[in-house]
């Protein structure tokens, strides 16, 4: 049985940061999209860019139109072509 010593070392404290939950709604929309499409490190940023712009329920409505239409290959792009599309 391991008995918890608490922290030992202030590194312990350093180690055990928190993350902060998102501010706006639109970013955990966002964060939701990222994970969901696999979207990679280098367009998370436009990913946030259109959940700041677009209602929540337009970027619902490509998201599960990406789910249901992209079953094979980057779904992420599809996703932006959606966004794109509608937009115009």
């Amino acid at each position: 049985m391991k008995i918890n010593k608490g922290l030992e070392k202030i590194s312990d404290l350093l180690k055990t940061k928190s993350k902060k939950p998102p501010t706006y709604p639109w970013q955990d929309l966002a964060l939701r999209v990222i994970s969901e499409l696999g979207i990679p490190n280098k367009k998370r940023n436009s990913v946030f860019k259109v959940c700041k712009e677009n209602s929540r329920m337009f970027i619902e409505k490509c998201l599960n139109d990406t789910k249901e239409l992209c079953q094979t290959g980057e779904r992420w792009r599809y996703f932006f072509k959606l966004i794109d599309t509608e937009n115009k």
